[in-house]
Order: structure tokens, then C-alpha cells, then sequence
């Protein structure tokens, strides 16, 4: 069965690499996610990943940590980094090649991001690991994560989280919540439905880039996506 995607950006919250945790890194999780990719890495489908840092520190909260908002954010790109290195030390592992690109320089740790090294790393079926962030203070994870779709030509954006698609409240909370299988991007907009933040999700929609959001803790989820088995819920025009 020939993939659904050719070359897909997967965005992963740092939250979600905490498992059961409060905080840290889960190795099972970890050990999860890079056997799926590897998944889907076999079948040719070339892949980049945006990790957030959500799980070390997150950079938003000046009110309660007293640490400016620019610094705070770089702080949680750094995070970013450290679950980029964690993801490529168990992929590795695995025998999937691997290249881990930083937008801030640090060159005993990862390569600085350009965009054609990138692509080429893509086409030799490396996967391809973006870490902090857009290297500026005051922008997400998610439009990092939709900036990079949009300078490799991904075809898709695949988001995992926990949660098995986008719902009209919060399926945690509301046990009512309704899911939805398709939207458009004014239908997600006009219902106020938290899919990224405007930002990430203005660029996706002026650059057509679907948005698939889908359960990653799930195992298989994403290699189904792959195969075109209707997973999660997709944004797109």
C-alpha cells in the first residue's frame, strides 16, 4: 500500500513525553513514538518532527515565575532541544538516521537549521529533528512547527497529543463532547476551537497545509494516518 504522504511534519507537545509523570521525560513514551516513526520511516514517507518543551519548562508565565517572557521562552527553547536529543538518542537506538537541527546555534550539540540541508536530509530518508523553537522569543511551538511544514513542502501537519482528535469542549472535562472528523479552517476559527494557537494556524491556512490532529499515545495511530485510515480529526480548506 503506497503511504498517503510522501513527507509529513509530526509537532509533539513536551507534555506528552511526560507520560505519567509530572515532569521529565518518560522513557516508555519515548521508546512509543520512535518505534512508530520508524513505522512509518520503512515505508519511505520522509518525516520531521517538532518537539515542545512543555514537560521541562514552559515560557509564558511571567506572572507566576517573576522570569521575563523573553527569557522564559528562550529558557523553554532550550527545553525543546533537550527532548530533540532525548528523541534522536532512542531512534538511533532503533536504527533510524537521524540529524537534529537547532535555530539557536550550539554546535557540539545540533546542527544550525538551514532549510536546504534540511530537505536533503529528508530525501536521504534522515528524520529530521527541528529543536528551539523559530529561535525567537514570543512564538509557539505550533507555529514553529508550522513554519518548518511550510520551508520543507510537507505535505501534511500531524499533530499529537493525547487527546484523539478536536472536540467541541474539552473531551476531558466534558464527557458530552462532541468530535469532530473534518473541519475547515473558518469552522475551527469561528467556534474559537484551540487547534494551535493563531499564529501557527493563520500560516497553515494561507499556506493550504492540512492540519491532522490524532491520539500519538495510541501506538499504530500514526502509521494508519499514513496509510489513509480516517484517525483523528482534519483541518483543511
Amino acid at each position: 500500500m503506497l503511504p498517503k504522504f510522501k513527507r509529513i511534519l509530526l509537532k509533539l507537545s513536551g507534555e506528552s513525553l511526560m507520560g505519567n509523570k509530572s515532569f521529565g521525560l518518560d522513557s516508555s513514551i519515548l521508546a512509543q513514538y520512535a518505534q512508530d516513526i520508524k513505522s512509518i520511516t520503512e515505508l519511505g514517507v520522509q518525516v520531521a518532527l517538532v518537539i515542545g518543551g512543555g514537560n521541562i519548562y514552559r515560557g509564558m508565565n511571567e506572572k507566576e515565575t517573576g522570569i521575563e517572557r523573553a527569557q522564559g521562552d528562550y529558557m523553554g527553547m532550550l527545553a525543546t532541544v533537550i527532548n530533540g536529543v532525548a528523541m534522536q538518542s532512542m531512534l538511533e537506538k532503533l536504527g533510524v538516521q537521524t540529524r537534529l537541527q537547532s535555530a539557536i546555534k550550539m554546535d557540539q550539540v545540533a546542527e544550525p537549521f538551514i532549510r536546504r540541508k534540511a530537505i536533503r536530509h529528508l530525501e536521504k530518508g534522515r528524520v529530521v529533528i527541528f529543536g528551539a523553537g523559530t529561535g525567537n522569543p514570543y512564538f509557539t511551538t505550533d507555529t514553529a512547527g508550522s513554519l518548518r511544514a511550510v520551508e520543507i513542502n510537507a505535505d501534511a501537519i500531524l499533530k499529537g497529543t493525547r487527546v484523539d482528535g478536536i472536540y467541541d469542549s474539552d473531551p476531558e472535562k466534558n464527557p458530552d463532547a462532541v468530535k469532530f472528523e473534518n473541519l475547515t479552517y473558518q469552522d475551527a476559527i469561528s467556534q474559537n476551537l484551540k487547534v494551535m494557537d493563531m499564529t501557527a494556524f493563520t500560516l497553515c491556512q494561507e499556506n493550504n497545509m492540512p492540519i491532522i490532529v490524532f491520539d500519538m499515545n495510541k501506538a499504530g495511530n500514526l502509521l494508519e494516518i499514513i496509510q489513509g485510515k480516517n484517525i483523528g480529526t482534519i483541518v483543511r480548506s
